[in-house]
């Protein structure tokens, strides 16, 4: 239990990220609707079952450089 509480200042900021990261990634997902490769729903379901890899998959492939349409 000690060995959990010693990595607690770790491993809150990575959490606080990943949420982070899901949310505006969700958020671009929901606003626009064109993307670089796949559709709305598979960003959807990369983003939140892969947690924190999703979101940056999302921003590096699937974002497009479009304004929102």
């Amino acid at each position: 239990m000690n060995s959990l509480m010693d990595l607690l200042p770790v491993i809150i900021p990575l959490a606080i990220i990943q949420v982070g990261l899901m949310v505006a990634a969700l958020i671009h997902i929901l606003t626009h609707s064109s993307y670089k490769m796949g559709n709305r729903i598979l960003w959807i379901v990369v983003v939140i079952v892969v947690n924190t890899i999703g979101p940056i998959l999302y921003f590096v492939l699937g974002r497009s450089d479009e304004e929102r349409s």
